[in-house]
């Protein structure tokens, strides 16, 4: 076995034993779980890291899908949701970007619903018909219900508190190129707006709109 390998699994696990089962929950409640400030401008390109592969059953549909199928070749805004509070969080960061860019033949929202545990993950798909009753219609096909493990890349993209809401803008290419998390400051929410219409004209120049249908 690699010997690299070996070491950084036990300072993963050493990490995890030390962290206490309510540190998410206590974080939250003394700053409202925000960590980091989302940046005004986009991550450079070289800069940027790779989203990784999330997969999950859509509301609509049978098969599991998955978000590098998904997103490849769009530009995307992606929510990652796992409580209700951070459903209002979402919001707060993505409503003004949807209503000016929803129907965007290059525009998609996607939602993630990430239940790692896997009672609640049960709980969540069993209420899914409930899921549905919430979900704008047209959202269906691009909202998810995952129960994917992701302890070994939280940290690498700021996703370090599972109480909270997290909010990735994702290039054609499949790279974050802009991230909020917690409760949106106005000036956050512009920049993602800002932000996602500079990412959709550039794509827009290379491949119009028409040319890639939404599914």
């Amino acid at each position: 076995m690699n010997q690299d390998a070996i070491i950084e699994e036990r300072r993963h696990i050493i990490k995890e034993a030390a962290k206490g089962y309510f540190d998410d929950l206590n974080n939250t409640r003394r700053h409202g779980g925000k960590t980091w400030i989302a940046p005004q401008t986009l991550i450079r390109e070289d800069k940027a890291l790779y989203l990784p592969n999330i997969s999950g059953k859509p509301l609509v549909g049978k098969k599991a899908v998955n978000t590098t199928t998904m997103c490849a070749g769009r530009i995307t805004v992606l929510a990652m949701l796992g409580t209700k509070i951070s459903e209002i969080h979402a919001k707060g960061f993505v409503d003004p970007t949807y209503e000016h860019y929803g129907t965007h033949p290059l525009f998609q929202y996607v939602q993630v619903n990430l239940q790692e545990n896997l009672l609640k993950s049960i709980l969540v798909n069993l209420f899914t018909k409930s899921l549905r009753s919430t979900v704008p219609p047209e959202l269906h096909p691009y909202y998810l219900v995952s129960s994917q493990n992701m302890e070994y890349v939280r940290d690498a993209i700021g996703m370090t508190n599972s109480k909270v809401g997290y909010v990735y803008l994702i290039d054609e290419n499949l790279k974050i190129r802009w991230g909020g998390c917690a409760d949106a400051m106005l000036e956050e929410t512009q920049a993602l707006e800002t932000c996602t219409g500079v990412l959709i004209k550039r794509l827009d120049k290379l491949k119009p709109p028409g040319t890639r249908p939404r599914t």
